[in-house]
């Protein structure tokens, strides 16, 4: 569905590749949540739990950053986990104000059974690309999720020192 905005060329192109990424994403999103919901997991518990099942025990803050999601929105997620046995906060002895979040032996159970089904729906929903198609959507994703920071003229421009958005499954940094 195009915009009805009648702005100019270049806002009207804009606008209307953006409400299309975010209807896509949203679809595709809707999809494979409601193949997860028949696990009881919200996309954003089968998150943590995948994260923590490939990179090992993580501090929160580490968590929310590899999730793109607040402190605040990981810690009710983690909470949620932790009362149905999937996951166990440590508090680090070296600095008790650190937390690491385990998976604990059920919740490695559940996630090693939930990732390989979730992948092969994935996959699926995929296919509908080529494999140069998908490469070309992770390019391009990637380059519109680099932070750039504004310069002294107000155009933007990618610092040195800049922090990457990652929206790369390839990356595990």
């Amino acid at each position: 569905m195009p915009t009805h905005y009648k702005g100019s060329r270049e806002e009207t192109r804009a606008l209307n590749a953006f409400i299309n990424l975010i209807r896509c994403s949203d679809s595709l999103a809707s999809r494979l949540g409601e193949e997860l919901e028949s696990y009881g997991l919200t996309p954003g518990q089968f998150g943590a739990l995948e994260t923590l099942y490939h990179l090992g025990p993580l501090c929160q803050h580490a968590l929310a950053e590899k999730l793109l999601r607040s402190g605040g929105n990981v810690t009710l997620v983690v909470d949620n986990l932790e009362k149905r046995g999937w996951v166990r906060r440590v508090r680090l002895t070296e600095d008790r104000r650190m937390v690491k979040i385990h998976l604990t032996p059920e919740g490695k159970r559940l996630i090693a059974r939930v990732f390989p089904q979730h992948l092969k729906a994935l996959v699926a929903e995929m296919s509908r690309l080529s494999a140069t198609e998908q490469e070309n959507l992770r390019d391009i994703c990637r380059k519109l999720g680099r932070v750039a920071l504004p310069s002294a003229d107000g155009q933007r421009k990618k610092a040195d020192s800049e922090k990457e958005v990652r929206h790369d499954s390839g990356s595990t940094e």
